[in-house]
């Protein structure tokens, strides 16, 4: 009897050792597949209509979250098939993200308008409102929360506590775990976790880079504020909003 006790306890443990394991992740490699739709994003002109339907629908990229010791590192992988032109992919393959969560201070490279711009600053805080409802997401439970970006763009996330970082795919985080998923419907845009590696976890590459010059993201938003000033400005009334619309859309890309 004794024996059995002993052996029932032991299995406990086990079992206990083992959920534990799989709750309290903290040092791991994410993949996302991130898609956008190529389509919804182009105007109605002659020139875009006349694209269209040498495009595939979606734009397909893949890109790598590596974290430890409450710092990441999110950056480019791999672009998924069908290939789209050059310039419809330009520059997004050279973005970088590393958070710093002990600090509060983040990094961003971005190529904008043919150079890269690095930005530093401390990491801001998002104001998400989770709800009541849940998902698997590579093999993960992950609950919903939602955030309002640029005063009106809404952002649907789903983020699991059995992985620790507070962090996600680019600059989304404030959660009480990692985001696994994200859609923003205003870019026609979702990120979604695709695998998650717990072995062979290379630390030394979570860190920041070397950078000649930094700035904060109040100027970044400042020199795209100046610089796109003078787009779209078309007579027509119709022309004029889905121009704005475009413009507005081209921002909040670069600023994410």
């Amino acid at each position: 009897m004794k024996i059995k006790i002993s052996l029932l306890i032991t299995l406990l443990f086990l079992f206990a050792g083992a959920s534990y394991a799989q709750i309290f992740i903290s040092k791991a490699k994410i993949e996302y597949e991130v898609t956008s739709d190529v389509k919804k994003t182009m105007s109605n002109d002659a020139w875009d209509e006349q694209l269209k339907d040498k495009l595939p629908r979606f734009k397909t990229g893949y890109f790598t979250l590596t974290f430890a010791d409450g710092k990441s590192l999110y950056q480019f992988d791999r672009w998924g098939e069908p290939k789209l032109p050059d310039f419809m992919t330009r520059g997004e393959d050279e973005k970088k993200y590393y958070y710093d969560y002990n600090s509060g201070q983040y990094s961003i490279e971005k190529n904008v308008y043919g150079g890269d711009i690095n930005i530093m600053d401390s990491i801001p805080k998002l104001k998400w409102k989770v709800v009541n409802e849940n998902r698997i997401i590579a093999g993960f439970n992950c609950r919903k929360a939602v955030a309002i970006l640029f005063d009106s763009v809404y952002v649907f996330a789903f983020y699991t506590e059995e992985i620790l970082l507070p962090g996600g795919p680019g600059s989304f985080h404030g959660l009480p775990g990692t985001i696994m998923g994200v859609t923003i419907p205003r870019l026609y845009t979702s990120w979604i976790a695709t695998k998650v590696m717990v072995n062979d976890i290379n630390v030394s590459a979570v860190k920041p880079w070397a950078a000649k010059k930094s700035i904060t993201m109040t100027d970044f938003k400042s020199l795209i504020k100046e610089r796109t000033k003078d787009w779209y400005s078309p007579d027509d009334p119709d022309e004029n909003k889905e121009s704005q619309e475009r413009k507005a859309r081209f921002i909040w890309e670069i600023l994410l």
